[in-house]
């Protein structure tokens, strides 16, 4: 009976302890966490990898350092989502490690991961492969760059290293970012990655994902103010034309701004199966706020869904959050329209109407996430301001047919000089729709139905803020977002 009560009593202790503890948590709560994007629990993450959908779930793999909240030890975390809003973090998916016979250690930079539906590794039938850039490295120095290969057959939750790795080495310090998809209609796996340094693309193929041809080289085009990463090559469809597609090559390098800042590029063209051929040379930016990059497209779904880094390499290590530094924007859906004889990237939010909480009808004292419908129908000089209680403010507007975001004005300890910014965009008519998603620390602006795409991060003091509209603009639909979280 003694023993009885004090089972009893034990068991009521932990108990009010763990809904006390429950109650102190405070993670995903914290000042500055996004509440509609998904960012890691703690520590530092950059680059998207494996994006893929498998058997119910969509896969987000990414740059990960298990140790700390600034770049190094660069591992893959991973999480997984039943409908790309809601995520849940599971355990360090593939770790950083050391070669017991030198002492170099190995990290697991960018990749892909591809589902082996004809077992075509002979890791078993809808394996899920993951290869990525070994990057080894010995006192701080990098040594080599290769491609690897580790294979899960129990949905990504535990990973194995093939035991031939590497799997492509061309004995270069700088080659990475392997994307592999899967061509039907020449029954063969393509990958693309770069040779960074001479911004250069290029394509591989294998029928088995262990020996891979080479087959061709894209460069000399574009952008090349910075080394180009993380390519992904896909085939969209034509809005206005459905019967036709075309290829998009998408890869992260400089910014619309130039040099100091990193963003993505695209190119429009033809691809045979060996050879992409861009239509024409020129430059075309895939977002122009200052926190997209690294950007994929999520493997084995019919649709073209994007994600990518919210962050950049310029002020990314000095971001004022705690515990964790690094988030991952809304999922994007791709798509082509074609104007004018010309071909034009159109990016799209996927739907998040479930998230919407209530119609907001007072534009002061607000805390949540929110999203704006707003219109402006006349080329003055319009917008709204995002202001906090301190007046600190951020700025989203259209002026001189340009529409912009000003964070100039967004941060109250100056964490890092570059920061402090206003970006810009064309636009191609007068009257111009943005859809906005403001979240705590994040801001993403589509413009006219993804004709234009603008993801900025800002820091606001004190996160109650209300907004105004000036000028010509109206707001004719705001929501208070649920948090992701809850």
């Amino acid at each position: 009976m003694k023993y009885f009560n004090w089972a009893i009593l034990a068991t009521l202790v932990m108990a009010c302890a763990s809904k006390k503890e429950q109650v102190a948590d405070p993670r995903y709560s914290e000042q500055y966490r996004p509440q509609i994007h998904f960012s890691p629990a703690k520590n530092w993450t950059n680059d998207p990898n494996g994006l893929v959908y498998h058997e119910g779930e969509y896969h987000l793999f990414f740059q990960y350092n298990p140790y700390g909240d600034t770049w190094g030890h660069m591992s893959w975390g991973h999480a997984v989502s039943k409908d790309l809003m809601h995520w849940e973090e599971l355990p360090l998916a593939i770790e950083e490690y050391l070669d017991a016979a030198t002492g170099d250690s190995t990290m697991i930079f960018s990749g892909t991961v591809v589902i082996d539906k004809e077992n075509t590794a002979g890791f078993g039938t809808n394996a899920m492969i993951a290869i990525y850039t070994s990057h080894v490295h010995k006192n701080n120095e990098a040594v080599v760059q290769h491609q690897s290969l580790a294979y899960s057959t129990d949905k990504g939750r535990t990973w194995k290293h093939y035991e031939k790795n590497p799997i492509l080495d061309i004995q270069r310090k700088d080659f990475r970012d392997p994307k592999v998809f899967w061509l039907e209609s020449q029954q063969k796996w393509v990958m693309a990655l770069v040779v960074p340094d001479l911004y250069k693309v290029q394509f591989y193929s294998s029928t088995n994902l262990k020996e891979w041809k080479l087959m061709s080289e894209f460069g000399n085009a574009g952008d090349r103010q910075r080394i180009w990463e993380c390519p992904d090559l896909y085939e969209l469809p034509i809005e206005n034309d459905p019967e036709k597609t075309k290829w998009v090559l998408s890869l992260s390098g400089s910014h619309p701004q130039g040099k100091d800042f990193v963003g993505m590029q695209y190119f429009i063209g033809t691809f045979d199966g060996n050879t992409f051929k861009a239509d024409d040379d020129s430059t075309r930016y895939l977002d122009f706020g200052k926190d997209f990059y690294a950007g994929i497209a999520f493997n084995n779904l019919s649709k073209k869904i994007m994600l990518g880094w919210v962050n950049n390499w310029t002020y990314g290590n000095q971001i004022p959050t705690s515990p964790w530094r690094g988030a991952f924007s809304i999922p994007r859906e791709l798509s082509l329209k074609e104007r004018a004889g010309q071909f034009e990237l159109r990016q799209r939010p996927i739907d998040v109407s479930s998230l919407r909480e209530s119609e907001l009808k007072s534009f002061n004292d607000i805390n949540n996430t929110i999203e704006i419908e707003l219109q402006i129908d006349s080329a003055a000089h319009s917008g709204i301001k995002v202001t906090d209680n301190t007046g600190k403010q951020l700025i989203v507007g259209v002026n001189n047919g340009r529409v912009y975001i000003d964070r100039s004005q967004s941060q109250g300890t100056v964490f890092q000089p570059q920061f402090a910014s206003i970006e810009s965009a064309p636009l191609q008519s007068g009257k111009t729709k943005l859809k906005i998603f403001v979240d705590h620390s994040i801001i993403e602006v589509f413009v006219n139905d993804g004709e234009v795409a603008m993801c900025e991060q800002f820091y606001l003091p004190n996160q109650m803020y209300s907004i105004t509209a000036f000028g010509n603009a109206s707001i004719k639909n705001a929501w208070a977002l649920k948090s992701i979280w809850r």
